[in-house]
């Protein structure tokens, strides 16, 4: 089971990753990307790409350091939260496409911080 929560917790980091260096960094690109950026305040786009990338960090790096490991299922969990948020706002837009991503990435997240509690206390 270690090597499938580590497997999520890649794919999740690296899917925050990209979503949150174009929010945060490539404003222009997510403007490409997504249509909803251009409908928000610029320092919130750049705000939720910033979390996200503390997020995608925060599931790798005290699972593999050992240094604090219960930070791993709290940025999944906190992920998951972001990911639902979204997930409302696209239906509050009517973007349901958007949100088919939003399941996924709820999916995984979830997965991950519940597995990771589980592993941790067993």
């Amino acid at each position: 089971m270690n090597v499938v929560l580590w497997i999520a917790q890649g794919i999740l980091a690296l899917g925050f990753v990209y979503s949150g260096w174009l929010k945060a960094f490539q404003y222009e690109a997510a403007k490409t990307s997504w249509t909803w950026v251009s409908d928000v305040p610029k320092d919130l786009v750049f705000f939720i790409g910033l979390v996200e990338l503390l997020g995608a960090i925060g599931l790798i790096l005290p699972q593999a350091t050992k240094i604090v490991p219960v930070l791993a299922p709290l940025a999944a969990a906190g992920l998951a939260a972001i990911v639902l948020f979204g997930a409302v706002f696209h239906m509050m837009r009517g973007e349901y496409g958007e949100i088919v991503v939003n399941i996924i990435f709820l999916a995984f997240a979830l997965f991950v911080a519940i597995g990771r509690l589980k592993w941790m206390l067993s």
